[in-house]
């Protein structure tokens, strides 16, 4: 078995993974390692050949691969090194990684873990859509593989599951590509994507796309016929006498994206099940000390440029805490979801923070309405909203001048 021996190990080389090593790098951390399962750097941007990526972050409109490009050339130039085609088995609480590759097993001993695995799509399976297993049901993420890295089209009259945004994006794409859209159902009253993919992608290229409504049953034998569609009522069940049936050769499924967490798990890293990720404090660690997580395998982004930013405060953090090895944790303060929020990070905050920024989406679409923050019964922090919707995330920036009690952060009319 190969032994080594790491200042910084990251577990993840998409696009948080390679920004977290790199801001660990140029905050003084020694030897820093990123540790890929693919053949290459990049992650899911490698397939994103849409525009859309880097307004924050480089200033310009880049698609997912130029995106992607520049992350590597930055981690190259860094002096970062990589393993690719290498699959993590386990890790532990004493930041022990067991890994495997062509060259057989690894040990690695790490000062700090950065977790950056990013997240998975929901499957069928997750679905419990009755009907038979045809070839042509599929994620769109699988979709927009075929499509864009392998040159397969995935079919030619296609029905879209959910308004997650990356079915909105390769809808856009399949119209652009001669395919029949039929249409976009969405079991919510409102989009789970962002506003602007609703526009550019849906309204702009005038695809249908039906609220209050799902999949009831897959039609087809060897490949999909056809989906029955049916609306739901409030609780989201199908109101009988609704159904319809579209005639398609594919169903793509855009509904929900899973933190990629097994290994936390392994290690006993406590979870939040709001978020599907690590319950962390504002450095980005978790409960288990020198292990951190950042990125999608924490909470589900809206935006890359924003989980390249958190990742680079997850990888000056891990940088610092190598360095400085604290024995003694300063008091936490609890920060709590309450109405109308979920998906809250971090959960925890370190007395005596300078500033703190808090990230959540609304757990529903709201409109004139008001973000608060509470420490015990007093609003130390309130934003006024025109409206609020699911598919983007928020932030609310606090100086530490408030930390004091734990917090709650609810959405209020």
């Amino acid at each position: 078995m190969n032994e080594m021996s790491y200042d910084i190990a990251v577990i993840g080389g998409g696009c948080a993974g390679m920004a977290a090593a790199c801001a660990a790098k140029e905050a003084g951390a020694g030897r820093v390692l990123i540790l890929e399962r693919a053949s290459w750097l990049g992650g899911v941007l490698r397939q994103c050949i849409h525009n859309g990526f880097g307004i924050h972050q480089f200033q310009e409109d880049l698609t997912g691969t130029e995106y992607a490009g520049r992350l590597i050339q930055m981690t190259k130039e860094a002096g970062i090194d990589v393993l690719t085609d290498t699959t993590v088995l386990q890790i532990s609480k004493e930041r022990t990684i067991l890994a495997v590759n062509r060259n057989g097993l690894i040990r690695i001993q790490a000062g700090a873990l950065l977790i950056a695995t990013g997240c998975r799509e929901r499957p069928r399976g997750a679905l419990a859509i009755p009907g038979t297993r045809p070839a042509g049901v599929m994620t769109a993420g699988t979709a927009q593989r075929f499509l864009n890295l392998e040159g397969y089209l995935p079919g030619k009259e296609i029905v879209i599951l959910g308004s997650g945004d990356i079915g909105l994006i390769m809808a856009r794409q399949f119209i652009l590509e001669d395919v029949d859209v039929k249409a976009v159902a969405e079991i919510l009253p409102y989009s789970s994507g962002l506003t602007r993919n609703i526009v550019q992608c849906i309204e702009d290229f005038q695809i249908p796309l039906y609220y209050n409504t799902t999949v009831t049953r897959i039609e087809g034998e060897k490949r999909v016929t056809g989906v029955v569609l049916s609306k739901v009522d409030e609780k989201r069940r199908p109101i009988p006498g609704t159904e319809r049936f579209l005639c398609c050769d594919s169903l793509i499924l855009s509904v929900g994206l899973i933190p990629e967490n097994e290994l936390l798990w392994q290690a006993g890293v406590p979870m939040d099940p709001g978020t599907g990720g690590a319950i962390v404090d504002d450095t980005y660690q978790s409960a288990v000390p020198g292990i951190f997580a950042c990125g999608n395998a924490l909470h589900v982004h809206d935006l890359a440029d924003y989980v390249v930013q958190e990742s680079q405060k997850a990888g000056r953090s891990a940088a610092l805490w190598v360095k400085e090895q604290p024995k003694d944790s300063a008091p936490l303060i609890h920060v709590q979801a309450g109405n109308g929020v979920r998906g809250l990070v971090p959960q925890k905050i370190r007395a005596g923070s300078a500033a703190v920024s808090l990230q959540f989406r609304p757990a529903a679409r709201y409109q004139d309405c008001r973000i608060a923050v509470y420490s015990d019964d007093r609003i130390i922090f309130q934003k006024k909203e025109r409206i609020l919707t699911p598919g983007e995330m928020y932030s609310i920036h606090l100086k530490g001048t408030c930390f004091e009690k734990d917090l709650k952060v609810q959405v209020e009319p």
